[in-house]
C-alpha cells in the first residue's frame, strides 16, 4: 500500500490541515499500516486497531503537544506515534534501538507521560493538570483510558480527586468491553448498561438547554425553582457514578462514527466543568480475525496476515503451567485460579472452562488478587494467584501485610519472570526475586524447565507453608542437556564436581550455563554447574557443596541489589569462604526493549558472556 495521505503526515498540525473528506482514507490506511508493522514485529494489534479514529480526532480537536494527552497503558498509542512525527520510524517499534511500544517522554514532547501498566492516566493526567494551573497554563489534558483499566484501584482514587476542579481536565472512557480478556465485574456491568442508552448525549444537552431559560423570581421562589431543576433533570436522565464524582458524564458515543465523535469531542472541549466522555469502540476494528479474537491480537508475535495465524505457535511455559494446573485441580476441589484481566497470558483458559466455580477473574486489581487469596487460604482452599512479574510489583503491599505475616498459604505463578524482550522496560520480569527475597517467610522456587515447572507447583501447594512463588520464563523452554532432567526443587548439580571453578545459576540461565560448559570443555576448561531451584531460602547442602571450589561465578537474571547471589555471598561468608566469588546481574538500570536473546547478550547473561567471564577468572 502506498500510504499517500498518512506518509504526508509529519506533526498534529498536518492532521488538523487535513480535508474532513480525507479522514476516512487516513483512517484506512493507519490500519493497514498498523496490520503491516505488527505482522512482521508483533505488539499490540486489537488495543491499536480499536482507537484510530479516536486517536486522529484528538489530534484534530486538540493542540498537542500544548495539550497533554495520557494514554493509560500507551499500548493503543502505536497510531498516536505516526501522527506526531514518527511515521517514519514505526516500522522499528519494539526492536532494539527503534521506537518503543509504550510512550517515552524522552522519544517526543508529544508523549505526555510513560506508560505500561494499567489504570495510571488519571492520576498522571490530574497531576500534570494541576501542575498548568498553578503555573497559569489554560491548555488542556486528557487522559485516554479503557474500561478494563477503570476496573483498577487506582483509576479509582485518580476520579476521587480529579472531580469537580480543574475544567479543563478530560477523561475519554474507550469502552471496548474488553481488557486483555473479557471484562468482569460491576463496572463492566454498569458501563454495559450505559452503552443502552444511546439517547443520553442528546437528551442531557437539550434538557441542560431547557432547564438554564428558567428564570428565578425572587428567593422562595427561586429556591422552588432550583429543587425542581435538579429533580427535573435526575427524572429525565440518572445521574452517573461518574456525575456523583463531579466529572460531567457525556455518551455513550459512536468510537468509529468520525462526525459524532468530533462533535462530541468539541462539546467537551467546551465543557466549565471536568469531563467524561464515554466512547464505545470496537476492539480489532477493520482486521476480522482481530475482531473475531481480540484477546489472542492484544499482544501478539509475528503473523500471517492472510489467515492470521502466528509465525510460532510453540509449546510455552503459561501453557504448561495451566495445563498442570488443571490436573491439580481435577484431584483436588481445594485448588482455585485467581488472575487479574489475563486469562489468557497466563495460561488458564481450559481452567476457566472447566472449573469454572473455582476460577476468579478479578479484573486489573492485584493488590485485590493478592488479598482475596490470603482470605480463600485461611478459609481452607488453595489459591493460586498467576501474574505477570511486572504486574505483581503492584501488590507488594498485600503480599507482606495480608499474605506473609499471617502465614496465609498461598501460591503465586510468576510468569514472564526474567528478561521478557520487546515490550521493554515497563515488562521487564527483573523486580520479583529481589522484592520477594526480603520478605520474610516466603519460598521462591524458580525451575528450568516445564517437567521443573509441574513439580515446583505440586512441591508448593502441597510441601511448603506460607506464601510460595513458582517463577518461570517467557517463551518456550531452552537448551538441555543430553540426559538431564530436573529431579530436585531445591537444587541439581551438573558437571565436573573436582573442577576449579563453580557456575550457580537458576531458571531460564541454566540452559546458558550448559551451553557454556560445553564451550569451555571443547577449550579443556571444566566447570561444574550448582543448579538452584528453591532460591529462597536456599538449602544449606548447597552452600556446603560451593564451598569446595576456589572460584564460584553467580549469573542472576534479575537485579544485582537484594539478590539470590548476595545472599549467598553473605552465607558463603558467615561459614569461613575465602575463594574468588564474582555475580553477574543486572546493575541498578532498567532494561529497553530488545530479544530475550539480545538483551542476554548485552547483560553478558548468555553462553558467552559466562564463557568470557571464566576465562577472565582463568587469567
Amino acid at each position: 500500500m502506498s500510504y499517500e495521505i498518512l506518509s504526508k503526515i509529519h506533526s498534529p498540525a498536518d492532521v488538523k490541515a487535513l480535508p474532513d473528506d480525507q479522514i476516512p482514507a487516513l483512517c484506512e490506511e493507519i490500519r493497514e499500516k498498523l496490520i503491516d508493522v505488527v505482522s512482521v514485529n508483533g505488539g499490540h494489534l486489537s488495543s491499536n486497531l480499536g482507537v484510530v479514529e479516536l486517536t486522529v480526532l484528538l489530534h484534530r480537536v486538540f493542540d498537542c503537544p500544548e495539550d497533554s494527552i495520557v494514554f493509560d497503558v500507551g499500548h493503543q498509542c502505536y497510531t498516536h506515534k505516526m501522527l506526531t512525527g514518527r511515521y517514519d520510524r514505526i516500522d522499528t517499534i519494539r526492536r532494539e534501538g527503534g521506537l518503543s511500544g509504550f510512550p517515552k517522554r524522552k522519544e517526543s514532547p508529544c508523549d505526555a507521560f510513560n506508560a505500561g501498566h494499567a489504570s495510571t492516566s488519571i492520576s498522571a493526567a490530574f497531576g500534570i493538570c494541576k501542575a498548568k494551573e498553578l503555573s497559569g497554563d489554560n491548555s488542556y489534558t486528557i487522559a485516554v483510558i479503557g474500561d478494563g483499566s477503570l476496573t483498577g484501584g487506582l483509576a479509582y482514587e485518580g476520579l476521587n480527586n480529579a472531580g469537580r476542579y480543574n475544567k479543563n481536565f478530560i477523561v475519554i472512557l474507550n469502552d471496548n468491553k474488553m481488557s486483555i480478556s473479557k471484562n468482569v465485574g460491576a463496572m463492566a456491568r454498569y458501563l454495559s448498561s450505559a452503552r443502552m442508552q444511546p439517547w443520553y448525549l442528546r437528551l442531557k444537552s437539550r434538557t441542560e438547554r431547557v432547564l438554564s431559560k428558567i428564570p428565578l423570581l425572587g428567593k422562595p421562589i427561586g429556591n422552588t425553582i432550583k429543587r425542581s431543576k435538579s429533580r427535573f433533570k435526575h427524572i429525565l436522565y440518572r445521574h452517573t457514578i461518574f456525575d456523583k464524582l463531579g466529572l460531567s458524564y457525556y455518551g455513550p458515543v459512536d468510537g468509529h462514527n468520525i462526525e459524532e465523535l468530533t462533535n462530541a469531542l468539541n462539546t467537551v472541549k467546551r465543557s466549565k466543568d471536568p469531563a467524561l466522555l464515554h466512547v464505545v469502540t470496537t476492539k480489532g476494528k477493520g482486521y476480522k480475525f482481530a475482531e473475531k479474537d481480540a484477546a489472542s491480537f492484544h499482544g501478539i508475535g509475528s503473523f500471517n496476515v492472510d489467515t492470521g495465524e502466528p509465525i510460532s505457535s510453540k509449546q510455552n511455559f503459561s501453557g504448561v503451567f495451566g495445563e498442570e494446573l488443571c490436573r491439580l485441580a481435577k484431584a483436588d476441589k481445594r485448588v482455585c485460579a485467581i488472575t487479574a484481566a489475563m486469562r489468557t497470558g497466563t495460561g488458564l483458559v481450559d481452567f476457566s472452562k472447566t472449573y469454572k466455580d473455582r476460577f476468579f477473574d478479578v479484573g486489573i486489581a492485584e493488590e485485590h488478587a493478592i488479598t482475596f487469596a490470603s482470605g480463600m487460604a485461611v478459609g481452607g482452599m488453595l489459591p493460586v494467584f498467576a501474574v505477570y512479574s511486572s504486574f505483581l510489583q503492584r501488590g507488594y503491599d498485600q503480599i507482606i501485610h495480608d499474605a506473609a505475616m499471617q502465614w496465609a498459604h498461598i501460591v503465586i505463578g510468576v510468569d514472564r519472570a526474567g528478561i521478557v524482550g520487546e515490550d521493554g522496560e515497563t515488562h521487564q520480569g527483573v523486580f520479583d526475586v529481589a522484592m520477594l527475597n526480603a520478605i520474610p517467610g516466603v519460598s521462591i522456587l524458580s525451575p528450568c524447565y516445564y517437567d521443573g515447572l509441574k513439580a515446583s507447583l505440586s512441591t508448593a501447594l502441597y510441601d511448603i507453608e506460607g506464601v510460595v512463588a513458582v517463577r518461570y520464563p517467557r517463551g518456550s523452554e531452552g537448551y538441555r542437556p543430553d540426559a538431564y532432567t530436573e529431579e530436585s526443587v531445591n537444587y541439581d548439580i551438573v558437571g565436573d564436581r573436582s573442577a576449579a571453578i563453580l557456575l550457580v545459576t537458576y531458571g531460564r540461565l541454566f540452559s546458558e550455563a550448559a551451553k557454556a560448559a560445553e564451550k569451555l570443555k571443547k577449550d579443556g576448561v571444566n566447570v561444574c554447574i550448582l543448579k538452584l531451584c528453591r532460591v529462597k531460602p536456599l538449602d544449606p547442602e548447597a552452600i556446603d557443596f560451593a564451598l569446595d571450589f576456589q572460584k564460584i561465578c553467580f549469573f542472576e537474571e534479575g537485579m544485582r541489589s537484594g539478590s539470590i547471589s548476595e545472599t549467598m555471598r553473605r552465607m558463603l561468608s558467615e561459614r569461613g569462604y575465602t575463594g574468588s566469588y564474582k555475580s553477574r546481574a543486572v546493575c541498578d538500570k532498567y532494561i529497553h526493549h530488545a530479544s530475550i536473546s539480545a538483551t542476554l547478550s548485552h547483560l553478558g547473561l548468555d553462553a558467552d558472556g559466562m564463557c568470557a567471564m571464566v576465562r577472565e577468572e582463568l587469567s
